[in-house]
């Protein structure tokens, strides 16, 4: 009975933890005074940004298995699905700053943005993509296994890269502390799983 318990605490606990991670950067993002000066689309952008950032938080979490509830098959299905809401959350942030300004964003995919944040923005949506494909044709490839995951690792760990020094990088409508907060918790995240999957081992 103490052990139930104590799984359900615990349970209770890592999830209620991650919904503050994520809730808390939303909500003072909501707050931001700067938002006053910006139109719709220019919100959805930003917004679309940040859900990108939560989402990279969660991918590594499922992959570790340290999301209590859901078994392994589980967690790879919905590791699928926010996969694929990562990159609509991507899409949508890029289209939208389209939309506000379109030779800003052609500047930003050809990497001559004068602003470095832009450049590391691009990284990590290029990441993104890359680590999209990988998962949408990894029967068609026919790559060995240890093969892909290292392939799928390195754009998931340049994806990690790119998204946390974009968002340090932006004077914008996020919360400084609340800001780093979020994206030290990815980069932790993201690390822990490398170490305990031993990605880059190589193996027989």
């Amino acid at each position: 009975m103490a052990s139930t318990n104590t799984g359900a605490a615990r349970k209770i606990l890592i999830w209620g933890a991650l919904a503050l991670a994520i809730s808390v950067p939303v909500a003072l993002a909501a707050m931001s005074p700067l938002l006053a000066w910006r139109g719709p689309v220019y919100i959805a952008a930003g917004f679309a940004g940040i859900l990108a950032m939560a989402l990279l938080l969660v991918q590594p979490l499922l992959v570790g298995g340290a999301l209590p509830g859901l078994t392994a098959r589980r967690a790879r299905q919905v590791h699928r699905v926010t996969g694929a809401l990562l990159v609509a959350a991507v899409v949508i942030h890029v289209a939208a700053l389209w939309v506000t300004s379109p030779p800003d964003v052609v500047d930003v995919l050809l990497f001559r943005s004068p602003t470095p944040f832009s450049d590391w923005g691009a990284i990590a949506m290029w990441a993104v993509f890359g680590a999209a494909l990988l998962a949408a044709f990894r029967r068609r490839l026919k790559l060995r296994p240890q093969t892909w995951r290292r392939a799928h690792a390195l754009f998931a760990a340049l994806t990690v890269l790119g998204g946390v020094v974009h968002a340090l990088l932006i004077e914008g409508t996020m919360e400084t502390v609340s800001k780093i907060a979020l994206c030290a918790l990815v980069v932790l995240a993201a690390a822990k799983v490398f170490a305990d999957l031993r990605v880059w081992a190589f193996r027989r």
